[in-house]
């Protein structure tokens, strides 16, 4: 009996910042589909450890978890000799880790700077680079977690904005750049998950009722089409997909 072409199954795939929300999220759906995972954290060492011990109880020995600040440039082929070290090959990088938070514009010092510039674009730049050689190998794959407001900026939020912006251009210049080997593509989330500072309910209604579909999305929504790209969409490369239930219809 031949394997589905489309099938994940024994492939591997490195997430960054997959301990929780949409990462976690994004893990479980791909280990679903028969991929061996290479997760990335920082800090959520046990909400990782949460997950792998959830994900082998389904499959074993199918989760390694690597520790890594992705600020730290020098370290990030580490990080790949790692990965590769775990199934000898790599499959998909899915750059999902990133920081979020407001930088008021007369506020903003060169740590926030640093900080949204390097989690959002620097390192998913870097990493990539380093990624280039095994996802060629496997005729592999890139996506990146890019956000609506590349386009539309958030208020209060300059910084993030033009990182994300900066994202939007890297789907797109990575994808000319290892075309034909590794394609290369985005997802944008609109209203999917509040912030972990929390939000006013009277703000979440008025961002709710900027969506055509008039209610917030799932990280599952994001993970069903980062599956789409990956298995499906042999042929789309430097795309970026909003999954915002509309709201950038609104004028």
């Amino acid at each position: 009996m031949t394997q589905n072409a489309n099938s994940l199954t024994g492939q591997c795939a490195l997430i960054t910042g997959a301990a929780h929300r949409i990462g976690a999220a994004i893990a479980r759906t791909l280990h679903r589909e028969g991929m061996d995972l290479v997760l990335h954290y920082r800090s959520s060492a046990a909400a990782a450890q949460r997950l792998q011990e959830e994900l082998h109880a389904r499959r074993r020995d199918s989760v390694k978890l690597i520790q890594a600040d992705l600020h730290e440039t020098t370290a990030l082929p580490h990080l790949i000799a790692s990965t590769a070290a775990f199934r000898q090959r790599l499959d998909l990088l899915v750059n999902n880790a990133s920081s979020f938070y407001p930088t008021p514009l007369g506020k903003v010092d060169e740590n926030a700077w640093d900080d949204l510039i390097g989690s959002n674009l620097k390192a998913p730049f870097f990493l990539s680079q380093s990624a280039a050689p095994l996802l060629r190998a496997a005729g592999g794959a890139i996506i990146n977690l890019v956000d609506i407001h590349a386009e539309r900026p958030l208020k209060d939020h300059p910084v993030y904005s033009i990182a994300k912006a900066g994202n939007a251009m890297l789907v797109k210049s990575l994808a000319r750049e290892l075309g034909p080997d590794i394609r290369v593509n985005g997802v944008a989330p609109g209203a999917i998950l509040w912030p972990e500072q929390g939000l006013e309910e009277a703000a979440r209604r008025e961002i709710l009722e900027r969506t055509a579909l008039k209610r917030a999305g799932s990280p599952e929504d994001i993970a069903r089409t980062l599956l789409f790209l990956v298995r499906d969409a042999r042929y789309i490369t430097g795309q970026i997909i909003a999954v915002d239930g509309g709201r950038t219809l609104q004028q």
